[in-house]
Formats: structure tokens, C-alpha cells, sequence
């Protein structure tokens, strides 16, 4: 390669007895192709150099945080869209599940054989559990809004206010999330039993 060719700047120094020296025996002038660095200016341009360096890197570092946080946002928005898309297909079922349990319990007020029904329901069950679908309870507890819709109240003065005495369709959580809530009957003591308390 020629030295028109080269990316290297040819960099002479003076000889001892060309340049003035500093104490520490370093020339205190650099000569470049056409001009005159000092050392105090080759400092500067080295100080510059390292305040690039060092803005270039926090740039850098800010850039692999975004790329990392985006990366989580999205492998979160998918796992949210799958489970919602699971949660969907669900409540579907679940539909068709009910329908199964009335058709049981139908049969067995009928004294007629529930064999079939109890094998395919068990196999209902499992594909429930298989995607993390899991009943709520409901009968005896406290109602809760998050977990049961309330569409019917009766007076009992026997138990506390609220408690869910009868449950009309089951709810489901799925991943921690309600897909259905369960709809119940709730108690309520009388305007009387409330002012004696």
C-alpha cells in the first residue's frame, strides 16, 4: 500500500536538539502533515476524544435498555393476547359445559343413566385444568364483586349480611383472571334486625 493510500498520518517528532523540551522529556510540539500540534492541544483533542467516547457509550447503554424493555413490553402483549384469546374460547365452552351439567343432573332426577355424560364431563374437567380454568367458590362466602354477581336477595336473618346462599351459575378464574363471575343469591337481614344490632 502507498502512503497516498494510507489512512495513517505521518506524525514526526523533533529531535532533541530541534525542540524545546518539557521537564519530563517530552517534546513540547508534534509536527503532523501541515501543521503543528502542541502537547497541551493534543491533550485538549484527547479530552475531547474521551467526552465522545463516553457520550457515544451512554447513548449506547440507553439503547440496549430500550431494546430490552421493548422486548419485554412485546413478549408480554403476546402472552396477554394468547391468554385472552384462550379466556374467549373458554367462556365459550364453558356454555356448552353448563349445558352438559343441567343435562346430568336432568338425567339423574330421571333415574336415567349418566355414565356417558360423567366420562365426557371428566374429560371437560381436564381440558380445564389443562389451561389453568378453575372454578370459584361461591356458596357460604362473602360476596365479593370481583369474584360473583349478585341477581337475586333474600332475607335471612340467621346469617351475616352478604353471605352468597345460593349459586346460579358457576364462575371461572383463568390465569389469575376472573373469565366469568359467578352468579348468586345473596343475604339481607331485615330494616328491624339491622337497627337492633
Amino acid at each position: 500500500m502507498s502512503e497516498e493510500e494510507s489512512n495513517e498520518v505521518p506524525v514526526q517528532v523533533k529531535s532533541e536538539e530541534d525542540s524545546e523540551e518539557k521537564p519530563d522529556g517530552l517534546p513540547l510540539q508534534i509536527e503532523t502533515e501541515g501543521s503543528k500540534l502542541s502537547v497541551e492541544e493534543l491533550k485538549d483533542l484527547l479530552s475531547q476524544e474521551k467526552e465522545k467516547t463516553t457520550e457515544y457509550e451512554l447513548k449506547l447503554k440507553h439503547a440496549l435498555a430500550d431494546l430490552q424493555n421493548l422486548d419485554r413490553k412485546t413478549q408480554s402483549d403476546i402472552q396477554d393476547g394468547v391468554n385472552t384469546k384462550i379466556d374467549q374460547f373458554m367462556i365459550e365452552f364453558l356454555q356448552t359445559y353448563d349445558d352438559f351439567i343441567r343435562a346430568k343432573e336432568s338425567f339423574s332426577k330421571n333415574d336415567v343413566s349418566t355414565e356417558g355424560l360423567n366420562s365426557i364431563l371428566k374429560n371437560m374437567d381436564s381440558l380445564l385444568s389443562k389451561y389453568n380454568v378453575t372454578p370459584i367458590d361461591a356458596l357460604g362466602e362473602i360476596f365479593d364483586p370481583k369474584l360473583h354477581e349478585a341477581i337475586s336477595i333474600t332475607e335471612d336473618p340467621t346469617l351475616e349480611e352478604n353471605t352468597i346462599t345460593k349459586e346460579l351459575r358457576k364462575g371461572y378464574i383463568s390465569h389469575n383472571r376472573v373469565i366469568r363471575p359467578t352468579l348468586v343469591e345473596i343475604s339481607k337481614k331485615t330494616k328491624s334486625e339491622k337497627l337492633g344490632e
